[in-house]
């Protein structure tokens, strides 16, 4: 239930992602529906030994490539059509998604056996499914030493752990867990402040959508969440805030590895900056366009039972995942 709409900012910039975990492409406008933002990730990095999709979690590398699509996506561009791309690596050398070379380019610039991979069909679910992480999986994942303590994902919904836990990516996208991901100006420059020394561009944490909020707050975001953000035409639902993993360290174009980066976010603001988002329902967004805030009723008491539940469920998780090696 809603009581109230208050104008909370501004769209800064849209970031589309043509290939997971390449660098993205700064856009003007474009059209949101369930899966998020139109023509986004409709291409990945498959692993031909896991048999499962990629990121540069485990391979760094990627983010040192470009994609960009050769031609405005058209509407049907989704799961099942994924439109033309060009992949661009760092000697300047670029190579078509349509290139039957791409595969052993992308190997041998990664020195692993790998594969492009368009976003299949929602019908192909197998194609979504991955092998289950280890402990030492969610170590690597996360930068985090074999003495420091697996991140708390109780914010997770629990039909959403079951969700990442059986799939490599939500069917139908390949998003890591949610099809947005939104962050305010607010939140990189307080970070920046807790670390001078090191730079919180807006590129490390790849969001969908960057806003400039006027509040005041660290991070604004976070109060978002259970509540419906009206920007153009389309809604917005911010969910739960987005657990950082190691990939903001990484080096890219212009920012050097930074592991002070994650540090930083991990000892200020609980390993979380930005939420993750879904669209309540679909429309068109520009730059430049006013964030109103349907702000929700106070919940009931029940949510502080259910995120104990959560954390009981988590713990169990934990203790029987498989401890992989090393």
């Amino acid at each position: 239930m809603l009581n109230s709409m208050v104008v909370t900012g501004r769209i800064v910039s849209i970031w589309r992602y043509p290939v997971k975990s390449m660098a993205g492409e700064q856009i003007a406008a474009v059209s949101l529906d369930s899966l998020g933002l139109h023509a986004d990730r409709t291409w990945a990095v498959r692993d031909i030994e896991s048999n499962a999709t990629t990121s540069a979690k485990r391979h760094p590398k990627l983010m040192w490539c470009t994609a960009r699509y050769t031609a405005d996506p058209p509407p049907d561009a989704g799961p099942g059509h994924a439109p033309e791309v060009l992949i661009g690596f760092p000697d300047g050398t670029e190579v078509s998604s349509s290139d039957p070379a791409v595969h052993t380019m992308l190997s041998a610039y990664l020195d692993h056996d790998v594969e492009l991979r368009p976003l299949p069909p929602v019908t192909d679910r197998q194609s979504y499914r991955g092998p289950m992480a280890t402990k030492s999986d969610i170590r690597t994942i996360f930068g985090l030493a074999p003495d420091e303590p697996l991140p708390d994902l109780s914010m997770f919904p629990v039909r959403k752990l079951a969700e990442i836990s059986r799939y490599a990516t939500p069917v139908g996208s390949y998003a890591d867990a949610y099809p947005l991901h939104l962050m305010t100006e607010q939140s990189l420059r307080a970070m920046g402040a807790y670390a001078p020394d090191s730079t919180f561009d807006v590129r490390r944490f790849r969001p969908s959508i960057l806003i400039d909020s006027i509040s005041e707050a660290e991070q604004p975001e976070l109060a978002w969440c259970g509540g419906v953000l009206q920007a153009g035409t389309a809604g917005l639902a911010p969910q739960i805030p987005t657990v950082r993993c190691v990939m903001p360290s990484h080096a890219q174009p212009g920012l050097d590895r930074d592991p002070a980066v994650i540090r930083t976010v991990a000892a200020h603001a609980r390993r979380c900056l930005g939420v993750y988002a879904t669209v309540s329902h679909p429309g068109r967004i520009a730059e430049g366009d006013a964030i109103r805030f349907d702000v929700p009723v106070s919940a009931p008491s029940a949510d502080s039972l259910a995120a104990a539940v959560k954390r009981s469920v988590m713990r169990a998780i934990s203790a029987v995942l498989p401890p992989g090696r090393g």
